[in-house]
């Protein structure tokens, strides 16, 4: 089964990304994270609420082995073909065909807030992109799939088990879409969607049980850093500017 990987799905999305734009570059340029209404402030990441996420995580880890073992004792034909369906949310012919999609509407009917959400969706998915390969670079921990051995962590050796880049993409995506359309029917369907894609990585056995959940912690703070939502110390929202051989994302740190 072909499996794709995070650096060819970019460099696609790139050149797609590249054509769409060529003739519309000054569209798009500045385009910065959500703005808030007043008195609705951005929350504040706070290091005991980090703490959590990687404590609860780390309890994961304990239930990695027993969860692969229970999964792929009860993996069954009808599993596997809902797994190779829903898992393609996480795969650039989906995320990256939604993204240009929102983009090109927008530039075609001159529509600035759609244009605004593309240029929102493009940034979120390349923090989560960028992210996510970061991570699996650094852990270089190995799939269920090549060995039993769930911390057999070896840092820079190819393994690319966690995060599970599906996964990231994947509440990536729900995640800005979500807070664009600000209804719940969309929220609770489109967070279905990603949860399933995580439940497909692990049924493949391409992914443990904290691969999945880390990807999607990864997903949604891209997400929410990205539209302004979350805030970690006093990093704004990015200023995203497009155009021809032009992507760029500029952070602010202010003092």
């Amino acid at each position: 089964m072909h499996q794709s990987k995070l650096p060819r799905q970019w460099a696609w999305y790139s050149m797609a990304a590249s054509a769409l734009l060529l003739g519309q570059p000054l569209q798009l340029s500045a385009q910065s994270g959500l703005d808030l209404p007043a008195g609705n402030q951005p929350h504040v990441i706070q290091w005991w609420q980090g703490a959590l996420v990687l404590g609860g995580l780390s309890g994961l880890m304990l239930l990695d082995n027993s969860t692969q073992r229970l999964t792929q004792r009860h993996r069954s034909d009808a599993g596997d073909d809902l797994a190779s369906g829903v898992r393609r949310v996480g795969q650039p012919e989906v995320y990256g065909t939604i993204t240009l999609g929102l983009l090109g509407a927008g530039i075609i009917s001159g529509n600035h807030e759609l244009t605004r959400a593309g240029g929102r969706l493009v940034a979120t998915l390349f923090v989560a992109g960028a992210t996510s390969t970061l991570a699996k670079l650094t852990f270089g921990r190995p799939r269920p799939s090549q060995s039993h051995d769930s911390d057999g962590y070896i840092p820079f050796s190819g393994q690319e088990a966690m995060p599970s880049g599906h996964t990231t993409m994947a509440f990536a995506l729900a995640t800005a879409l979500s807070d664009d359309i600000h209804r719940t029917w969309a929220s609770v369907g489109l967070y279905t969607v990603a949860t399933g894609v995580a439940w497909s990585r692990v049924n493949d056995n391409r992914h443990w049980l904290s691969d999945v959940a880390a990807g999607a912690v990864v997903g949604v703070t891209s997400a929410k850093l990205v539209n302004g939502h979350w805030r970690i110390f006093n990093l704004h929202p990015p200023q995203f500017l497009l155009g021809p051989g032009i992507a760029t994302v500029a952070w602010e740190l202010s003092f």
